[in-house]
């Protein structure tokens, strides 16, 4: 089973649905799926989530759960959006709980986020757990991770590979609903405890997304 977290940017970007590449990242997919292969695609709530967390902050006050049961609502209809893109290929619930094992024909689970205090990276990393996977793969909207953030900061280095010690260094240790860590602090912490290797790239790059598909050299951050 191979456990892939779809950041939400990579299916909604802010500027809008991009139909080819939602076409040929299903292609892609059902290609695998013929080969025998099976997935468990979480996905992100991305700018839909934050665009609602912003405006709900700026409107009145809220507390950090509310924002969270927020940006998970987007999730699910992200993940509502992704499951019907691959039809009858599809598992016909979308799971939320990463703990809960569905036993299924279908090749295609579709999750979305479940609980506040964590983000869709973390539920990828309980279902790597929940399904024996050692490895996560992360599709976002960003090539590589970076030693600090590289809007900010033009001397921003890419890190191509890291240890789990110095890449919690970098996302710190603490949840903010809406952050756009390449991956958040509770995920981070979870994947070292379970020795999970997490692949990073851009989603949108198909070429890359077959190469670590298919356990090849990417373009992309390793952490292990």
């Amino acid at each position: 089973m191979k456990i892939i977290s779809v950041g939400g940017s990579i299916i909604i970007p802010k500027n809008g649905f991009n139909i080819p590449f939602l076409k040929k990242f299903r292609e892609l997919i059902l290609r695998r799926v013929k080969k025998g292969e099976k997935f468990v695609l979480i996905i992100g709530g991305g700018a839909t989530c934050r665009q609602y967390q912003a405006a709900l902050a700026k409107s009145t006050k809220v507390v950090q759960s509310d924002l969270d049961w927020l940006g998970i609502s987007a999730t699910k209809l992200n993940a509502h959006f992704v499951r019907l893109l691959f039809g009858g290929h599809a598992y016909k619930d979308i799971m939320s709980n990463p703990y809960k094992k569905i036993i299924t024909k279908k090749s295609i689970i579709i999750a979305s986020g479940w609980k506040p205090g964590n983000s869709t990276d973390t539920g990828a990393v309980r279902f790597a757990k929940t399904y024996g996977a050692k490895e996560v793969i992360n599709l976002s909207n960003i090539e590589y991770v970076y030693d600090k953030d590289p809007n900010k900061h033009k001397s921003a280095k890419k890190i191509e590979k890291i240890d789990w010690k110095s890449f919690r260094k970098i996302v710190g240790n603490k949840w903010v609903a809406g952050a756009n860590e390449p991956f958040d602090p509770v995920a981070s912490r979870e994947a070292e405890k379970l020795g999970l290797k997490v692949s990073i790239l851009r989603g949108t790059n198909l070429k890359e997304v077959e190469n670590v598909l298919s356990g090849k050299e990417f373009r992309g951050t390793v952490i292990r």
